[in-house]
């Protein structure tokens, strides 16, 4: 009988609930307040969380110790690369891809591209794509979703590898030496807000002026931006000298280059014919191709394209061509379940449900559905780890925050967190089994640029 009138409090207490005007009414607020029950674990967890980063007190005890660092597959690089306090993994990860085949290639010691070269042009290329954007629909309101969209993102340093393969296939590269970083490459966040100002009064100057005022118009916008790119980031070369030495350290050579010539000697490839870019989004269907609208840095450049898998494909692909020494552009969400003393990206490496007696119950879909989750990070694939029965067990990235940081420069990640946080890989195209190659014979199905899969990696 206690049962039943027990019960049937509880009936009457949602029903109120349920009844009321969408507020939190008295009832409500008392059905609330009981579900904290001040007991001798909830009162120590509340007074631990007081002083404690929570980050701190989800530590698994049970995960303490590091992984085992052995990889039965890894690409020779050497070196690892620092992007400081700037925006531009995406960047440094594909310069580092080419960097390793370079070094391999030409028997270096070492070798670093200039990263500052690049991204002058991609700050100058972003702001046309910008203010062609806004030429495009100026006869659309204001609170037209595409120009908002537009208006809330003049310009940024992050992106992914169509910046890389646009912007080399058109403005070559050049060694770090020819261009070095200066203070504001490395830290470009008042960089940013100053060109972000500027774009945005360019705009409502672009959408006000007459038809055939807007080419003049937006060549002078454009000259002033070079300006101040120039004051910021010093200015690009076009012709350099450049000494080669070998693996030895003898010198080879001493020559001058163009920034097209030294990348056609030392790298030579096409960018833009030889990469296929997949993804895994489980919110859409695999096997089909998609294309991310204003997804690119140069406006007469390519959008993001990609062929979307399932990550059982994507591993067959990455695992090929790390087998045959050669490292990828890779995205994933870095900072999740992260430790970064380690280096190691683990999903048990932190235990939310035990700290807060709660389950996070969300799946992959369901996180990038929500905006829980999504591709945060760019880094080079360069490791995976095979056991004796086929099973791959964990994977190494290099990453673009010096060499003192993560595990020697590098990022380790468990096969389970992989499945889980992985979002992009760009593969060379002699390692894309051919019924995926196929795939791209299809008409790719157009996302809106705000899509929430496609914030820029940074």
């Amino acid at each position: 009988m206690k049962k039943i009138i027990t019960s049937l409090c509880a009936l009457i207490a949602v029903s109120a609930v349920a009844q009321n005007n969408g507020g939190i009414d008295a009832a409500m607020m008392e059905q609330i307040r009981s579900g904290y029950k001040g007991t001798a674990a909830e009162v120590a967890v509340k007074n631990a969380l007081t002083t404690v980063p929570i980050s701190t007190l989800a530590i698994n005890g049970d995960n303490l110790a590091m992984c085992d660092t052995h990889f039965s597959h890894r690409v020779k690089t050497k070196g690892i690369t620092d992007q400081k306090s700037s925006g531009r993994c995406w960047l440094f990860t594909g310069l580092n891809v080419l960097r390793a085949k370079m070094i391999v290639k030409h028997d270096l010691n070492g070798f670093e591209f200039s990263q500052n070269y690049l991204s002058f042009y991609d700050l100058l290329e972003k702001s046309n794509l910008f203010l062609q954007g806004i030429i495009d629909t100026r006869n659309l309101p204001l609170d037209d979703r595409k120009v908002e969209w537009l208006l809330k993102n003049p310009i940024g340093d992050g992106g992914q590898f169509t910046g890389v393969s646009n912007l080399i296939m058109k403005y070559g590269a050049v060694p770090s030496s020819a261009m070095p970083e200066t203070y504001q490459s490395n830290n470009t966040r008042d960089m940013r807000m100053i060109l972000s100002l500027k774009l945005r009064e360019y705009a409502l100057t672009l959408r006000e002026a007459k038809k055939q005022e807007l080419t003049t118009l937006k060549t002078s916008m454009l000259t002033e931006v070079y300006g101040i790119l120039v004051k910021c980031l010093g200015v690009p070369p076009q012709e350099f000298v450049w000494t080669r030495y070998n693996s030895k350290g003898e010198k080879v050579s001493t020559q001058s280059y163009t920034p097209q010539s030294f990348y056609k000697e030392f790298v030579g490839e096409d960018l833009e014919k030889n990469y296929v870019m997949i993804m895994n989004d489980p919110t859409r269907e695999y096997g089909k191709v998609y294309e991310i609208d204003y997804d690119r840095h140069i406006y007469d450049g390519e959008n993001w394209l990609y062929i979307n898998l399932p990550i059982e494909r994507i591993k067959e692909i990455a695992i090929a061509s790390i087998k045959d020494n050669t490292a990828m552009y890779f995205s994933c969400d870095v900072g999740k379940f992260f430790d970064r003393k380690k280096g190691v990206l683990d999903v048990a490496n932190l235990d939310y449900d035990s700290l807060f007696d709660t389950k996070f119950g969300m799946n992959k879909q369901q996180r990038v559905q929500t905006f829980a989750s999504g591709s945060s990070h760019a880094m080079t694939l360069i490791a995976v780890d095979i056991d004796n029965e086929g099973k791959t067990t964990k994977w190494m990235v290099e990453n673009s925050w010096g060499a003192s940081s993560g595990y020697k420069g590098n990022l380790i990640m468990t096969d389970e967190w992989f499945d889980e946080y992985m979002f992009r890989l760009v593969a060379e195209r002699e390692y894309v089994p051919a019924d995926v190659l196929k795939m791209l014979e299809q008409k790719p199905i157009m996302l809106p640029a705000w899509d929430p899969m496609f914030a820029p990696e940074e």
